[in-house]
This record gives C-alpha cells, sequence and structure tokens, in this order.
C-alpha cells in the first residue's frame, strides 16, 4: 500500500450497497446512546401520534451506516489510505424525510474530493441514502484527514 491517498479516487461512485433494515431497537440503543429523550425515538405510539409510521432515528443515527459504507474505500489496497493515520474532520446529514424504523435503505458512496493541504490528504465523502423504490431520504456527507509524514 502507498502511504498517500490517490486522488484518482475523487469522482467515483461505487456499486450501492446491500439493502440495510433501520430497526426500532437500533433507533432506541442509539437515542439512549446520544443522550436524545425524546419519546419519538423509543415510543411507537407517541411516534404515530406524530404523523410516523413508527419510531423515528435521530438526525445523525445515519453516521454508522455512512462509516460502514465508505469501508469500501477505505480498506481499498489501492485508495492508498493508511487507516492509522485517519483523523475524522467533519461530519454533515442532509435528511429529506425522517429516517423510519423499518425504512429498507440503500447506501450509495462517493468520493466528491481528494486534495493534499499543508502535508496532510483531505478527503470528502457522501453517502447518498434511498428507500428501495429509489427516493432519495439522506445524505451524509464526511471529511476524513489522512495525516501526512
Amino acid at each position: 500500500m502507498t502511504t498517500t491517498p490517490d486522488p484518482a479516487f475523487a469522482g467515483r461512485t461505487y456499486p450501492a450497497g446491500p439493502v440495510h433494515t433501520v430497526s426500532s431497537v437500533k433507533i432506541a440503543e442509539f437515542a439512549r446512546a446520544t443522550g436524545s429523550s425524546s419519546p419519538l425515538h423509543t415510543d411507537a405510539a407517541a411516534a404515530r401520534e406524530a404523523g410516523h409510521a413508527d419510531v423515528i432515528a435521530p438526525p445523525t443515527f445515519l453516521v454508522s451506516l455512512a462509516q460502514a459504507t465508505e469501508a469500501q474505500y477505505i480498506e481499498d489496497p489501492a485508495a492508498g489510505i493508511d487507516f492509522t493515520r485517519v483523523v475524522h474532520g467533519q461530519e454533515s446529514f442532509a435528511l429529506h424525510r425522517p429516517v423510519v424504523a423499518g425504512d429498507r435503505l440503500v447506501p450509495t458512496l462517493s468520493v466528491e474530493s481528494v486534495r493534499a493541504a499543508g502535508g496532510h490528504t483531505m478527503i470528502t465523502t457522501r453517502v447518498d441514502l434511498a428507500d428501495e423504490a429509489g427516493a432519495e431520504v439522506a445524505s451524509v456527507t464526511s471529511l476524513i484527514v489522512v495525516r501526512g509524514d
């Protein structure tokens, strides 16, 4: 493996990942772990009363699915990423609608940019999440920094 990420990966979109079913149990676990006390995340009756089909996920819930999807790029030896040198830079979420328990989401990874900055490499990825019919649900954009030597 090289020690410098390959800038030729910028603009690459990977094939859609496998379907991921969102569970109410995982939503409740994430809500507890992040200190979110809204009953919309843990109480199906409260969520239905608010107009949702089931409990809804906190906005940052999708980070774990996005990171699992990004692994196909980060773990690709040709990408040149030494994960021991990676630090998190930034994360942003664009939700087109709430993520609801029972959703079946299909993630697609794009490497938006790979650029050198001060001896380091700044990589921006985006994971678009759609339902099985192809309707947009959310996008998670991540900036990772691969520290230089």
